[in-house]
């Protein structure tokens, strides 16, 4: 099976030790913490299973989906954090609920493994019709429920929604595949589009993350000439040249995840050597066994927080696949645009 690397950046055998270092973080349920004995979250999950399948560990991220299967709640939801196979917190994150299509679809396109796809269906159907139930009447979702009252928290995160965005692209392209009728989330991704067609008016307004200025490009809803120019709009804010992107645009740290990210969402829009260029800035990141620490304060030259989180380490070799498209799974956020989003009523 090929595995990403990136010229003069990443060796094959380098990104393949990252993949080891997230399998080897692996609980034996399948799930994969944050590190070793710390926090599980149904979204980063997600990304390091994603990033076991592009690094060739496919046994162990069908285990990982095989966790998510069977700890997913009779609504289609999952408890925002487990520890140890306890919950500790059982509340509803809306986009928390949605990134399984993301790596089901994802997992798919590099094993091609119907069967996969199949036993995952339900699992997929039953999250993303959970979902739909945050959406709001002007398109944007929800961010949050509480899971013992149901009730909901309004606001409208664009980080988020820009992530369900790519959900629902995955989503129908599995139903799809299955020959299911996925007609209400057809539907509610081309509410979600029109909402971010106005977004200033819709979702809380960017916060100082980083992930707010990228996301929208590289979730999908904003691409082309315009993703180009929301990049360009706030690249020095963000940016630190040769060390990687600030996580927050006021703090001197920059962080090998939110890095990563913003190094798809360059790749998504067609800028494939800015996107080798940032992967490339957080190198210092890497630990010897190939897992990566979380981010360096760089103005005192020190790592924080002092862990090397299994997210962080997934981000570098999803980045890795899609610059160098060594899997079929690489272009799987620059081609989100590829699905024929429905138009609104006028």
């Amino acid at each position: 099976m090929a595995v990403p690397s990136i010229s003069g950046v990443l060796t094959r055998e380098q990104v393949r030790a990252t993949g080891a270092a997230i399998r080897d973080m692996q609980e034996g349920s399948g799930a994969l913490p944050w590190f070793p004995g710390g926090k599980t979250d149904p979204w980063d999950h997600v990304e390091s299973a994603m990033a076991l399948s592009a690094s060739g560990f496919v046994a162990a991220a069908r285990a990982a989906y095989e966790w998510s299967a069977r700890t997913q709640r009779d609504d289609g939801s999952w408890p925002l954090e487990f520890r140890s196979g306890r919950v500790v917190d059982p509340g509803v994150d809306s986009n928390f609920c949605a990134y399984i299509a993301v790596g089901v679809w994802h997992h798919y396109l590099i094993t091609d493994d119907e069967a996969f796809l199949l036993s995952m269906w339900p699992c997929v159907r039953a999250a993303l019709d959970r979902v739909l139930l945050f959406q709001r009447v002007d398109g944007a979702f929800r961010w949050a429920a509480d899971y013992r009252t149901g009730a909901m928290f309004d606001d409208a995160l664009i980080t988020g929604n820009a992530s369900i965005y790519s959900a629902l692209c995955c989503g129908l392209r599995i139903a799809d595949e299955v020959g299911a009728d996925a007609g209400s989330w057809a539907d509610a991704l081309g509410r979600l589009a029109g909402a971010f067609a106005v977004s200033d008016e819709v979702f809380v307004a960017p916060g100082e993350h980083s992930m707010d200025w990228y996301y929208p490009v590289l979730g999908g809803p904003v691409r082309g000439d315009a993703g180009r120019a929301l990049l360009r709009a706030q690249w020095d804010r963000f940016v630190v040249p040769g060390l990687g992107a600030r996580c927050v645009g006021h703090r001197p740290w920059v962080t090998g995840a939110e890095t990563s990210e913003l190094a798809m969402a360059c790749e998504a829009v067609g800028d494939v050597s800015r996107a080798a260029e940032l992967v490339a800035s957080i190198q210092h990141l890497r630990d010897p066994d190939g897992s990566y620490w979380t981010g360096l304060v760089f103005a005192d030259g020190k790592r924080w927080p002092v862990e090397r989180s299994c997210w962080t380490s997934a981000a570098v070799i999803l980045a890795a696949d899609a610059i160098s498209r060594a899997t079929p799974g690489g272009g799987i956020f620059a081609e989100l645009d590829r699905i024929a989003v429905p138009a609104l009523e006028p």
